[in-house]
């Protein structure tokens, strides 16, 4: 099955034709989708602070992780959904477009970046947890957390303005 025709598959999906003809699905599903990045970001932004050194310096940078992370992780699971649910009404020309496939690029370089922190830095948290700086394993991986979810929402915002829709 060629990559075209599993994308037709998708988009001739009942639950596709519901979202698309629906006029408020795709409203709904693209402002939970906002409001779940916006947690996302800002959960990781906490964190990402202080990997660099910048903000909540009185406080371990594992406390942080530990206290945040479920939420990121909620809040990025309904990002996911909600996704999905906006690509399955469009495949087609989503999947065509170019800053949705960066975005989707800056998505798996944000997922390998947080892989390596926690196979590196993270490992070694209890010697650098309070001190400042943190090392540069964690600083560097904090700069490129912050860079790259930025370009996540740059991108995402653009697919908006740059999407040709197939109805």
């Amino acid at each position: 099955m060629s990559i075209d025709t599993t994308l037709q598959t998708i988009y001739d999906l009942p639950m596709s034709a519901s979202i698309r003809e629906n006029v408020n699905a795709f409203p709904l599903l693209e402002s939970l989708h906002v409001v779940a990045l916006a947690v996302v970001f800002g959960t990781i932004m906490i964190v990402d602070l202080r990997l660099i050194g910048v903000a909540s310096h009185r406080r371990e940078a594992s406390r942080l992780i530990r206290e945040f992370l479920p939420y990121t992780w909620v809040a990025f699971m309904l990002a996911v959904v909600t996704g999905l649910g906006m690509f399955m009404s469009n495949a087609l020309s989503y999947a065509a477009n170019t800053y949705f496939l960066l975005k989707m690029v800056a998505l798996m370089v944000a997922g390998l970046n947080m892989a390596w922190f926690h196979s590196t830095a993270y490992r070694r948290i209890s010697e650098w947890d309070e001190t400042m700086p943190p090392p540069a394993a964690a600083r560097f991986a904090g700069f490129t957390s912050l860079f790259t979810w930025m370009v996540v929402i740059f991108l995402g915002r653009w697919i908006g303005f740059t999407l040709e829709m197939v109805w």
